[in-house]
């Protein structure tokens, strides 16, 4: 057990290191996420191999798959558009915006009761993020690119959640890898008529990065947190990755020096964010609480 929890915290720290690896890519956010999928597609492919997952499926169920694969393609296109316009802590703030659009869509698409508590905790987000945008205009179209990027993180969490109860998620990882490749290879010709670039194959620097990024804060990351679910509840993982905007803006403070570009605004409106987490984990441990000693629970009559 400890050791799955020393591989938790290994992979959460991967996870804050997602945005730094775009601060580092001198590619535009469209071929980095291009070649973020595509090289975790490569990756991926070789693990399906390994693992001799079985890959036969319907085409229409592939397509299924693969579709879902083009809105976590899309987020991450906005999520790196955030970083490259603003900076790492302004894209990792806006990301906790997921958890409104997830409040809000989750009853949309799965027919199901809003929930006040969450909603109104979301609110708190929104303040923060409103604070940062509001106070500090060099950060806007960062703030807004993070805004959209953390409502294609919300759609991707909802309609993935379907899918890993029907498919090995191997084999969901490989087809939206694949998806994402093919989706945004496809739009790609359009996106550079707009935003031209003058390389479009990355330099061995690039290179490097692009291959880290895809080994080990996507295909590695995701298998540590495989891993991690067989013995530690899927409770205390997800509870765990709040830590993961902590860790982000510790290292675009330490690294890029961060904390010299943001004023006042950005650390009352991180104040507001972080009092949402840490509010929604007190809510949550305490549901989970309840649920435990309630007399329904197989716990309470063990």
């Amino acid at each position: 057990m400890k050791k799955s929890f020393i591989v938790l915290h290994i992979a959460v720290i991967l996870a804050g290191f997602t945005g730094v690896f775009g601060k580092l890519i001198s590619l535009n956010e469209g071929l980095l996420v291009w070649y973020r999928v595509f090289f975790s597609f490569i990756w991926l492919f070789l693990i399906v191999r390994l693992f001799r997952v079985n890959t036969v499926t319907p085409w229409r169920n592939k397509f299924d798959i693969a579709k879902i694969g083009m809105l976590i393609t899309i987020h991450w296109l906005f999520f790196y558009g955030s970083i490259k316009y603003a900076n790492i802590s302004v894209g990792v703030v806006c990301y906790s915006l997921t958890s409104l659009f997830t409040a809000l869509f989750e009853p949309l698409i799965n027919k199901k009761r809003y929930v006040v508590s969450e909603l109104l905790l979301s609110l708190l987000t929104l303040i923060g993020i409103a604070l940062i945008f509001t106070f500090d205009a060099s950060y806007q179209l960062g703030v807004i690119l993070g805004v959209i990027s953390s409502a294609f993180a919300a759609l991707y969490t909802i309609y993935n959640e379907r899918l890993v109860k029907h498919y090995d998620s191997k084999l969901i990882n490989y087809y939206q890898m694949m998806g994402g490749t093919v989706g945004l290879g496809v739009l790609m010709p359009l996106y550079l008529f707009f935003f031209p670039v003058e390389q479009l194959i990355p330099d061995v620097k690039d290179t490097v990065w692009l291959l880290l990024l895809s080994l080990f804060c996507t295909v590695g990351l995701y298998v540590m947190f495989a891993e991690t679910l067989k013995r530690i509840p899927a409770f205390t993982v997800n509870l765990s990755f709040n830590l993961e905007p902590i860790y982000a803006i510790a290292i675009a403070f330490l690294f890029f020096g961060e904390g010299k570009e943001v004023n006042a605004s950005f650390y009352v409106g991180l104040l507001f964010v972080a009092a949402s987490v840490i509010l929604q984990i007190i809510i949550s441990i305490r549901k989970k609480r309840r649920i435990h000693l309630s007399p329904q629970s197989p716990l309470h009559h063990s």
